[in-house]
């Protein structure tokens, strides 16, 4: 019997989709708007969430729908993962991607859903929808704390 969890053992491209759609440690933090800057190409995290992001569980509300009701949401697959310079530090995705363990909070390792928020690494309670904030207004909501990392590694 193999005692070594999935994500040491594959690569994001040899994942199952269960295996997949787990390594989402529910944090929702790639849900968040994020503001780029065209001369530098540095992209900063506001706290203003898509509308479809549940504040309370940080979960899509209609995930298998979304990409219908917001055209820009991006679907993760391994290949965006390894093109996509913002996925915060703590993202399961990036560190399968750059071989790095999986926090002691992500799901898999806790096996508690509850550990993410409790580690204080996810969106809860910190949002506002973007349904309430005018676009012109997002750069009054820049965040930096989708960029902290809490907690040691595990698993």
């Amino acid at each position: 019997m193999n005692d070594v969890p999935f994500w040491k053992l594959k690569s994001l491209d040899e994942m199952s989709q269960g295996e997949w759609e787990s390594l989402c440690d529910g944090c929702g933090l790639c849900c968040l708007n994020k503001l780029e800057d065209w001369d530098t190409g540095d992209v900063v995290f506001t706290s203003v969430a898509c509308r479809l992001l549940d504040g309370t569980s940080c979960r899509c509300s209609d995930y298998p729908n979304r990409q219908k009701t917001v055209p820009d949401c991006i679907q993760l697959t391994p290949q965006e993962v390894r093109e996509i310079h913002w996925l915060p530090p703590t993202c399961g995705y990036r560190l399968v991607r750059e071989g790095v363990d999986l926090y002691w909070w992500h799901p898999l390792v806790s096996g508690d859903p509850e550990t993410v928020h409790q580690a204080g690494i996810s969106a809860r309670g910190r949002t506002v929808s973007e349904t309430e904030v005018d676009v012109d207004d997002f750069e009054d909501y820049v965040v930096s704390w989708p960029l902290h990392v809490g907690g040691e590694r595990g698993g």
